[in-house]
């Protein structure tokens, strides 16, 4: 939404205590949670990049210096399932049927092993620029590089240590990880992207 200077009325939300307001736009009650001045919802990340950036995308996010955009949305689609699923599973081990973080761990490694490889010819997962990929996939590389910092900045990836700490070094990245107190029913949210952003 920043990237693509979409404004939006945002509601900061805690998950152990959904307002009625999102479970009535989205029943599953995850975030984000996108509703359109039509009353269109859009209840996924990646649709709601997919959004904002088809209405502006200064940056190009969409245009992949190498490939095309249905390749970044198959690596993205990778990410959010069988990465994902292996993130939860190192991360919140006690969650799973069977607790192992250990497994977890090796089989999302491998995954991130191949992001090393990808990025030993390029800055970027699909060129020299940020891409979509880049963006949709770093939250979830910073995710699995918290739960175990040592043990992650002590693997071969050189490269994909340089790509996580240039998309956590950027400007916008600090920009939109800006905490906001949380919205209660009757308030007015925060206007995002703030104007001085």
């Amino acid at each position: 939404m920043a990237a693509s200077g979409q404004c939006c009325e945002l509601r900061e939300v805690v998950l152990r205590d959904k307002p009625a307001e999102l479970l009535a736009a989205s029943p599953k009650g995850t975030v984000p949670v996108l509703v359109d001045v039509d009353g269109g919802v859009i209840d996924q990340s990646l649709e709601i990049m997919l959004w904002a950036l088809r209405r502006n995308d200064p940056d190009r996010w969409l245009q992949p210096g190498h490939g095309t955009l249905d390749d970044m949305l198959s690596l993205v689609a990778e990410c959010d399932s069988d990465f994902k699923r292996h993130l939860d599973g190192y991360k919140y081990p006690e969650r799973q049927p069977v607790a192992d973080a250990g497994t977890h761990r090796e089989q999302g490694a491998l995954f991130l092993a191949r992001l090393n490889e990808r990025l030993e010819s390029s800055r970027c997962l699909h060129g020299n620029q940020v891409a979509l990929s880049d963006i949709a996939i770093a939250p979830f590389v910073r995710q699995f590089a918290q739960v175990d910092a040592i043990w992650f900045n002590s693997q071969p990836w050189t490269r994909l240590h340089d790509w996580l700490r240039a998309r956590l070094a950027a400007p916008l990245f600090a920009q939109v990880m800006v905490k906001y107190p949380p919205w209660r029913a009757g308030q007015r949210g925060v206007d995002f992207p703030r104007p001085s952003q």
